[in-house]
């Protein structure tokens, strides 16, 4: 490995100092890898096996246009992503075009005015916060009554409609929630307000784990399809999971009542939507092992980390408590020159739609916002952590890291 590595390393320019501390980083995680590889293989079974059970073949794969009525693909790909998820049912296409989307429409179906929402993790990522609260045709300026700060049994005790669970951190500085985290809430829940329904925004975290929300007993999970279950290969799209009643509500509010599922074009991308979910517990774990480089690496140069390297993931975000806005310009710039796609870009700090504080971001995906494919994005806003997400393929995440520790390095302490 040190061989190879140093003769990468400098064909790229990066400096030896950086070189040493990534070969010692990946020495120390050989064990940690081989337990991801073998814990991929389980999540893998689950995949091949939902496949099996439809019964692919290709005239799945010829998409439909127009109204996309008597899609067999679109069938399909829906009753895999369904079992994968541990649902009866599952809406997933590319008509539903972000994760924030995906819950949005999930919670607009099942709340109306005089009903009550929680957020049992608090303020939600800031995109979402923004259709829930914070614009002027939010959810709660139509009647919703909103909650997420305070005790959860309180909470409950209002008995809401709907209690919403963010499993993965977002821009927060608490851990992602694992599944095992995800079934304690769900049972709080039904123990205090056994009438309310779960809804889990599942993004970053599909595949991660055997198992998934609704079979913690959530009952609805939803997320993109550009992230974990497309695999770099999804174009476009995002999902709902749930009980087969509760989708077709969501269903007829996302085209019409009366049509429900039975509309919506596959436009060719089905297809690359089932090839990407087929290798998908694959790249997911090349994710895991890329998050877990950049861990060792930059704790190594004294930055703190979560997860720990070689911790326990429940999503395929690494955070990394940079400290400095400077350190994480040098950080997306130094990871941006070693993307494929606008690897000459130089990112700078920018409003988002939907976030409060400007944010720089590094992206060079084959699939616009592809967080599958390696990325990093942080608020301009203390602590200045940086949050590197996806990776497809471990050689290049070990070397675009080293990239971006040789950035930051650059800056000083």
């Amino acid at each position: 490995m040190k061989s190879y590595l140093a003769d990468a390393a400098a064909l790229l320019g990066i400096p030896s100092h950086i070189t040493s501390l990534a070969v010692a980083a990946a020495d120390d995680l050989s064990g940690c890898w081989s337990h991801r590889d073998a814990h991929a293989l389980g999540v893998s079974a689950k995949v091949m096996a939902a496949f099996a059970g439809v019964g692919l073949n290709e005239s799945h794969l010829a998409g439909t246009t127009g109204y996309g009525y008597h899609d067999v693909g679109r069938v399909a790909y829906e009753r895999i992503m369904a079992v994968l998820m541990g649902a009866e049912a599952a809406l997933a296409r590319p008509q539903i075009v972000s994760g924030t989307h995906a819950i949005v429409l999930a919670l607009s179906t099942l709340l109306g005015s005089g009903d009550t929402l929680c957020s049992l993790t608090g303020r939600p990522y800031d995109t979402l916060r923004q259709a829930l609260v914070d614009h002027p045709r939010a959810l709660c300026r139509r009647g919703v009554a909103y909650c997420e700060a305070g005790d959860i049994d309180a909470m409950l005790d209002r008995r809401p409609q709907v209690a919403f669970v963010q499993r993965s951190r977002g821009y927060a500085s608490r851990p992602s929630l694992t599944i095992a985290d995800i079934r304690t809430l769900v049972s709080r829940v039904r123990d205090r307000s056994p009438e309310t329904l779960v809804v889990v925004d599942n993004c970053y975290g599909e595949l991660v784990e055997l198992e998934e929300p609704c079979q913690a007993g959530a009952d609805v999970a939803a997320g993109s399809l550009i992230k974990n279950p497309g695999g770099g290969m999804a174009l476009a799209g995002a999902y709902v999971a749930g009980s087969t009643q509760i989708i077709a509500r969501i269903a007829d509010h996302a085209f019409a009542p009366g049509l429900g599922g039975a509309i919506g074009p596959g436009l060719g991308a089905t297809r690359w939507a089932l090839a990407g979910l087929h290798r998908a517990p694959r790249t997911v774990c090349e994710g895991l092992k890329v998050a877990d480089f950049a861990a060792a690496l930059f704790s190594r140069l004294g930055y703190a980390v979560d997860p720990l390297a070689g911790g326990k993931r429940t999503d395929i975000i690494q955070a990394i408590a940079l400290g400095t806005p400077e350190k994480l310009l040098a950080f997306a710039n130094g990871l941006q020159r070693l993307l494929p796609v606008n690897s000459k870009a130089r990112p700078e700090p920018g409003h988002v739609p939907g976030y409060r504080d400007p944010v720089v971001m590094a992206g060079g995906a084959f699939i616009d916002g592809s967080t599958m494919e390696l990325s990093c994005d942080a608020p301009l806003r203390p602590p200045y952590e940086m949050y590197l997400q996806g990776g497809m393929d471990l050689a290049h995440g070990m070397l675009a890291a080293m990239s971006a520790a040789a950035a930051v390095s650059a800056v000083g302490r």
